[in-house]
């Protein structure tokens, strides 16, 4: 008795399919304990995960802080400049008239 051709083609489909997932959990798997190794080389167990992440974020809202610090030190500064240029300029032009 010969199947049809429909049929071969969705069991050979479903097999493929199979076997990618078990080889994607395996991938996944793999992958997993990679990094977990990579990380407790670091010293940096599963159990800190939480805590590596509240350090990340704190680190996070460090460096913005910082940013914009410097943001406004630099605003600050260009601010000190003109308005010293514009002093001098006013101071220059006082004095010319005063004459």
């Amino acid at each position: 008795m010969k199947m049809p051709d429909d049929e071969i083609r969705a069991i050979v489909a479903e097999t493929l399919a199979e076997q990618q997932k078990h080889q994607q959990e395996s991938i996944d798997a793999i992958v997993l304990k990679a990094v977990a190794s990579v990380l407790a080389s670091f010293g940096i167990e599963d159990d800190d995960r939480k805590e590596m992440r509240a350090d990340f974020q704190h680190l996070r809202r460090w460096r913005r802080s910082v940013e914009q610090a410097q943001s406004y030190t630099c605003k600050a500064v260009i601010t000190v400049i003109a308005a010293g240029l514009m002093g001098a300029v006013w101071f220059g032009v006082k004095v010319v008239l005063s004459k």
